[in-house]
């Protein structure tokens, strides 16, 4: 028996979009031989749908999405995600289902039965859980399809009561076929082959799981789908953040005769989430995401062109090398915005910058705007000693000259800020706050020098004295960020402690970390939730990103 994944990048709700992306690999399946091909959890609408599922047109839509599709479904069996309706009176009228299509017809819904409701998931909102499960009876295999989070639990996790490959094995399958759409972060790839491995060495079967890949607005699928044979050894890999078609034959004794990639003694040698940050962590990968998270944003939103403020430091020379990979060279406009406190250095570097890019840049300098808005507001403020209202009137006048260029060239701008930065609040509301996607702000400030290191792996493209220089908001005379902010290899370390691993003032003073430090720290990120909370979409690449992942309320006392 011939399986094929399909490991595609869909768009959620583009349904004609989708239908084509799989009735191609359904063709090309069946070209070289295929009896089964599977694609991704809600392949059929894209995932996460969210509340598109709450109208009824768009469920119409799937169904019909479907009914094309199951018509080339004729000589291969093909699974395919979808919500599915509830036929019953009780519950929520929602399934995460799978269509098992073949000889032109619907054989069979499995439904997902553990919704998770957690960081960035919400499927309880709108889903059912299964209630029975059964195997699939095809060419003489008995095959257990299971959806996504199905496979997390072994039966030995507390949050659930159900464990549906038990319930599975009962029937006594031959193969087991996974349809998933796990987020990508730099934690992800060992702990997501331990979980499939686990499922293998406890059932005794091969394991063929497909993931879905591409980005949605903030979130990244990786793709990265598996196959294991029985004896729980690694066949096949397919690649991240890539489209890919892979086609593996299962002998009827259960065995695949592949090479083994990885052999079932290998043991994961990454925990899910490290106990201490490790800038240098899948650089790589982080690297290819935030390509990929750059690049679907701008074609699933129909723009081409980016713009950022390029100010000569590290963070927006690090967004402006990675959207030129992502969007090309010449789609990508810097707008240098000097004003009176800006360097001569940091005008030099950024220009370097552009230049070894290849990308169009402008000078656009703001003294005159700045004095003049420091005339107008004079007679309010009189002659009360320059502050930060002064310093953040600077960046303000920035955020107004780029959304205006944005708006009459239809670019989208992209913002700079890092999650260091995001945590303290060391950011101004509508000045470089502002942009339409976040490149780095799920990034720390000790992972955007690693990143930049990685660009320069092979020759300098970001200016060494960028890289070298301390890190400057320039908005007075002779500011360091160290002026307003704790050392970064010390801060984010703090931050990661109380960000991912969720632990508290005490706990993180345990680890040896001054205890006034840690105060003052965790009462800015807390403070600051109010900036976060009118920030543009950031691209996640962590366990735990700022956005739709982390609800934590504005006005909440906790720490503050």
């Amino acid at each position: 028996m011939k399986i094929f994944l399909a490991q595609q990048n869909y768009h959620i709700g583009n349904f004609e979009n989708n239908v084509a992306k799989i009735v191609s690999a359904i063709n090309e399946a069946k070209k070289q031989g295929g009896d089964i091909i599977v694609f991704s959890e809600m392949s059929v609408c894209g995932y996460p749908a969210r509340d598109f599922v709450e109208f009824s047109d768009f469920i119409d839509k799937c169904y019909e999405s479907i009914d094309i599709i199951k018509q080339h479904a004729d000589t291969i069996a093909v699974l395919v995600g979808s919500p599915a309706r509830n036929p019953l009176s009780e519950g929520k009228r929602l399934f995460n289902a799978a269509f098992f299509l073949y000889e032109k017809e619907v054989k069979a819904e499995i439904h997902k039965t553990l919704l998770p409701t957690y960081d960035v998931f919400d499927e309880y909102r709108y889903f059912e859980p299964a209630y029975d499960w059964n195997v699939i009876a095809f060419k003489g295999k008995k095959l257990a399809v299971t959806i996504c989070e199905d496979i997390w639990n072994l039966g030995d996790n507390p949050l659930y009561r159900i464990c549906p490959m038990d319930h599975l094995m009962e029937q006594q399958p031959d193969v087991m076929l996974n349809l998933s759409a796990s987020p990508f972060d730099y934690t992800h790839d060992e702990d997501r082959k331990a979980v499939i491995k686990s499922n293998v060495v406890k059932y005794k079967l091969p394991m063929f799981y497909c993931n879905a890949m591409g980005s949605q607005t903030e979130i990244v699928f990786d793709g990265a789908s598996l196959v294991f044979d029985k004896h729980a050894n690694l066949i096949k890999a397919l690649p991240m953040f890539k489209e890919a078609l892979v086609g593996v034959e299962l002998n009827d004794d259960g065995t695949i005769d592949a090479p083994i990639i990885e052999p079932a003694s290998r043991v994961p040698d990454k925990e899910l989430n490290p106990a201490t940050l490790e800038e240098n962590l899948n650089i790589d990968q982080v690297y290819d995401a935030l390509i990929l998270g750059i690049r679907d944003y701008f074609s699933k939103m129909g723009f081409s062109k980016a713009i950022l403020g390029s100010s000569g430091g590290i963070d927006s020379a690090v967004t402006l090398a990675i959207a030129c990979d992502a969007l090309g060279a010449e789609n990508v406009h810097a707008i240098l915005l000097p004003s009176p406190y800006s360097t001569d250095h940091s005008v030099n570097d950024a220009v370097e910058l552009s230049k070894n890019l290849g990308n169009p840049y402008e000078i656009i300098r703001i003294n005159n705007v700045y004095e003049n808005m420091l005339a107008t507001v004079q007679p309010v403020f009189k002659d009360l000693p320059f502050s930060l209202a002064e310093e953040n009137m600077q960046s303000r006048i920035r955020g107004n000259i780029l959304m205006a260029i944005a708006n009459k060239f239809g670019y989208i701008l992209l913002n700079t800020s890092n999650k260091s930065e995001l945590s303290t609040g060391y950011g101004t509301l509508y000045g470089d706050m502002a942009g339409g996607l976040a490149v780095l702000g799920d990034c720390y400030k000790l992972q955007v020098y690693a990143l930049a290191k990685y660009i320069n792996r092979n020759k300098e493209i970001i200016p060494n004295n960028i890289i070298e220089k301390a890190p400057s908001a320039e908005l007075r005379p002779n500011q360091k960020d160290s002026d307003s902010l704790p050392d970064y290899s010390i801060l984010d370390k703090i931050l990661y402690q109380y960000i991912e691993k969720r632990l508290g003032p005490d706990e993180i003073k345990q680890q040896g970390f001054d205890a006034a430090l840690v105060d003052r720290t965790l009462k800015l990120v807390n403070t600051n939730e109010y900036k976060r909370n009118q920030f543009c979409p950031i691209i996640r690449i962590s366990p735990k990103a700022f956005g739709v992942g982390r609800r934590v309320p504005i006005v909440g006392k906790y720490l503050s």
